[in-house]
């Protein structure tokens, strides 16, 4: 049996986030979904539970994604989350910073909901199958 995999979305954007849920329930029901609208939410959040896997927008007030990935990865007890950043920018220079903090993958947001829902279904297809099997 596997256990449901524990997903923290940290998005500000309302709409990205029904699109988020929209993506991935109708062929996924082997997850919890919680959301924070900054990286000092998600923090919190993270405090009280461990998520399994934390999807990540860059473009955020407060504690924006590159600080809020700085905070995590520095920290012992959070470093081994697998964050997957999901976000409008398609520099270079974000997409090297972000690797170099250690995320585990980097998605430009597709304008084509079409797109963009294959793309957040191969993420969840490849956590699903490779990284969360559990006896």
């Amino acid at each position: 049996m596997i256990n449901k995999i524990k997903i923290l979305l940290v998005e500000d954007d309302h709409i990205e986030v029904m699109k988020l849920k929209r993506s991935i329930s109708k062929e996924f029901d082997n997850y919890y979904l919680s959301t924070a609208s900054n990286g000092k939410k998600a923090l919190s959040l993270i405090e009280k539970e461990l998520p399994d896997l934390i999807i990540l927008d860059l473009n955020m007030p407060d504690t924006n994604g590159n600080e809020f990935l700085s905070i995590i990865k520095g920290n012992e007890d959070y470093m081994h989350i697998p964050v997957i950043v999901l976000t409008t920018s398609n520099h270079d220079k974000d997409i090297k910073e972000c690797y170099k903090l250690g995320i585990a993958g980097y998605i430009v947001k597709p304008l084509k909901y079409e797109e963009y829902e294959a793309k957040i279904k191969a993420v969840m297809h490849y956590w699903s199958l490779n990284e969360f099997l559990k006896p």
